[in-house]
């Protein structure tokens, strides 16, 4: 077989790699959405915001966030007191500067909102993609860059094309939480923003795509990471944005991560045992290590619904002017990403010798 039909082999919807299965579920689980609401929309069924804000919240906050804990938790495992107190401090300083930040430019806030989704989707499944099916393919830093833009890249930039009311107003309504009315200076550019982010993100998609054919080895990583790609684009494009956006990061990046997980059998650099303040989980006590998840357990709902309790004090309109659950999703997603600046900047890009994202 030539090197150019090689690389167009049709990728195994379950790769024969260690996480492969949950790989597969991740795949099938986003077809299946994107082919159900092709459907939907080809026989005129929308719907209601109502009905979409009651899924973005059960897929976010019921079935995401206690990965996103879990992440963290068995990052901080096996690690030092000094670096367990740094760790922690620069998130809460991510934390609060991200707030402030809302508060004096809620405007700058929304669109560092939208860049840690980028992030955190993109970054996240570039690590997946190395210890999974592979990334020979990306034989650069600025391919693996371009990469993580175009992969994360898809869970904004194209609803903002495709769904640009919805997006319209669920931005006004995460700007209004802070200063109401205050995205109306901006508005009457929206629909230009649409089409220079829709096209600069297609271009985007085409150099990924086209750099990566280029560089293929043969190894199958290129056709899994272009279907992947394509699948993405799909799916954001087809699936109203709050369901998307709700579903994606449940079904797609904390299965994947599972994936990642499952993947790696060395044990991260930088562990130490009996150290720091997780020691327990280390005990050969079952009594003792139940007990101190328990512990973990409790302490992170309530710092995390407490956190999500005082910026709903403080914010002068935390509904941003809706109802619930309208309402709900704009505070939620705004929240959400508070949390998720430091789940990427301190979890992955300070803690670059193990991290959330951890490949050996």
């Amino acid at each position: 077989m030539s090197e150019h039909a090689h690389r167009l082999t049709v990728p195994k919807l379950v790769p024969e790699v260690p996480g492969g299965t949950t790989l597969a579920v991740a795949r099938v689980a986003l077809l299946a959405l994107t082919v159900a609401f092709a459907v939907a929309t080809v026989a005129g069924f929308e719907p209601s915001f109502r009905t979409q804000a009651i899924v973005y919240l059960f897929g976010m906050v019921a079935l995401n966030l206690p990965h996103g804990g879990f992440e963290h938790f068995n990052n901080l495992r096996r690690r030092t007191v000094t670096f367990q107190v740094r760790y922690l401090g620069l998130y809460l300083t991510a934390i609060a500067g991200f707030i402030a930040l809302l508060f004096v430019a809620p405007i700058a806030g929304l669109t560092l909102a939208i860049g840690v989704a980028v992030a955190k989707g993109g970054y996240g499944d570039l690590h997946v993609m190395e210890v999974t099916f592979g990334a020979d393919h990306l034989q650069s830093e600025f391919q693996r860059t371009l990469a993580a833009l175009v992969r994360g890249g898809a869970v904004m930039a194209v609803p903002i094309f495709f769904f640009p009311e919805t997006f319209h107003t669920f931005s006004a309504m995460m700007v209004d939480m802070f200063e109401p009315g205050g995205l109306a200076p901006v508005s009457q550019y929206f629909d230009l923003t649409r089409w220079l982010v829709g096209g600069g993100f297609g271009a985007l998609v085409v150099a990924h795509l086209a750099l990566g054919y280029v560089r293929a080895s043969g190894t199958g990583s290129y056709v899994a990471d272009a279907a992947e790609t394509l699948l993405l684009v799909g799916y954001f494009a087809v699936v109203p944005v709050v369901i998307a956006v709700g579903l994606y990061f449940p079904l797609w990046y904390s299965t994947r991560q599972v994936a990642r997980t499952t993947a790696i059998d060395a044990e991260p650099t930088g562990s130490t045992t009996g150290e720091g303040v997780l020691a327990i989980l280390d005990s050969d006590d079952t009594r003792l290590v139940a007990l101190g998840a328990w512990g973990v357990l409790i302490a992170g709902s309530v710092a995390t619904f407490g956190l999500a309790a005082l910026l709903w004090t403080l914010a002068p309109q935390p509904l941003g002017g809706a109802g619930i659950p309208v309402g709900l999703v704009a505070f939620w997603s705004i929240f959400i990403s508070i949390i998720a600046l430091p789940h990427v900047v301190v979890g992955s890009w300070y803690d670059r010798d193990r991290g959330i994202w951890y490949v050996p």
